[in-house]
C-alpha cells in the first residue's frame, strides 16, 4: 500500500538502535526523508542513516538529546537545515527502570521523568511550534508501553511516567488541529529488540520467558515489524482523520 510519505520529512528520537530504528528504516522504505536523533547510540544511528540513503532517500543521524534545551535546538536546526520543514516525529526516546518501587529512589525517577516525560515535552514544543510556523500541518506518533495503560508490578515508575504519553497526546490532538496537526499513541506489549533485558528480565530465564509469554494471547511476544506498520499508517495521510487515538499493538496482552 502506498502510504503517501513520499518525501516526506521523519524525526524519530531514539532511534540509533532497536525499534526506533527499526521505524526509521521504515519510514525509508515508504520514500520519506529520515533524521535518525540518537543521545548515545550515534554508531547505530549513522548505520541506519547510511541504509535508509542505501533505499534512495535523504537521511542523516542527529544527535538529540531531549533533556536539553541547547541539544534540541541545535538539533532541530540541523534537520530542517539538511532536510527541510518536519512534517512527522515519532517520539520513541524514553528510560526505563525494573524493580520493586520501595527500592527506588528519587534520583530513579527523576532520570526517568527527565527522558519520558519533560524530554517528550521538550522535543514536542520545540517541533510544534515549527509546524505551525511553516504552516503545513503535521503528524505526531507517540510511541509508550501498555504499562502506562494498564499498570504493571515492577515497572511503576516506568508506567506512571508513560501515562503522561496518554494526557499529552490526547491533549495535543485537541489544541492543535486547528493547525492541522494529528496527534495519536501506540501502546505496545513487549517487543523483542537489543534492549529487551531492561524491560524483562534476561531472556535466558527460559520459565520466567514462559511465564511472560502466557500472558499474551497469541502466545508470542512482539517484533520491530509488528509495530512498525500501525506507526507508518498514523503518520500518513491516509489517516487524515484519526486524531488523539491511543492504539493498543500488544498481541492481546491487555484489551481496552
Amino acid at each position: 500500500m502506498d502510504l503517501r510519505l513520499q518525501a516526506t520529512n521523519v524525526v524519530v528520537t531514539g532511534a540509533g538502535q532497536g525499534l526506533g530504528r527499526a521505524i526509521g528504516i521504515g519510514f525509508a522504505e515508504q520514500g520519506a526523508r529520515v533524521a535518525f536523533g540518537y543521545h548515545r547510540s550515534g554508531e547505530g544511528a549513522e548505520a541506519a542513516a547510511a541504509e535508509a540513503r542505501s533505499l534512495g532517500v535523504a537521511a542523516i543521524a542527529v544527535a538529540l538529546d531531549v533533556r536539553a534545551d541547547t541539544a534540541v535546538a541545535e538539533g532541530l536546526r540541523r534537520i530542517t537545515d539538511e532536510l527541510g520543514p518536519i512534517g512527522v516525529l515519532v517520539n520513541n526516546a524514553a528510560m526505563t527502570g525494573r524493580g520493586a518501587f520501595t527500592d527506588t529512589s528519587s534520583a530513579d525517577w527523576d532520570a526517568q521523568v527527565a527522558v519520558t516525560v519533560t524530554g517528550t515535552l521538550r522535543i514536542t514544543h520545540a517541533v510544534t511550534r515549527h509546524m505551525i510556523e511553516v504552516g503545513n500541518g503535521g503528524a505526531l506518533v507517540n510511541l509508550m508501553g501498555d504499562s502506562g495503560r494498564v499498570g504493571e508490578s515492577g515497572l511503576l515508575v516506568t508506567a506512571t511516567t508513560r501515562a503522561s504519553t496518554v494526557g499529552l497526546t490526547k491533549s495535543l490532538a485537541k489544541e492543535l488541529a486547528r493547525h492541522r496537526i494529528r496527534a495519536n499513541a501506540v501502546s505496545m506489549g513487549l517487543v523483542r529488540t537489543e534492549n529487551f533485558a531492561e524491560h524483562a528480565g534476561s531472556p535466558e530465564d527460559a520459565e520466567r520467558m514462559a511465564r511472560i509469554v502466557a500472558q499474551y494471547p497469541l502466545r508470542r511476544l512482539g517484533r520491530p515489524e509488528d509495530v512498525v506498520p500501525t506507526i507508518l499508517l498514523l503518520a500518513s495521510p491516509l489517516s487524515g482523520w484519526t486524531t488523539g487515538q491511543i492504539l493498543s499493538v500488544n498481541g492481546g496482552y491487555a484489551m481496552p
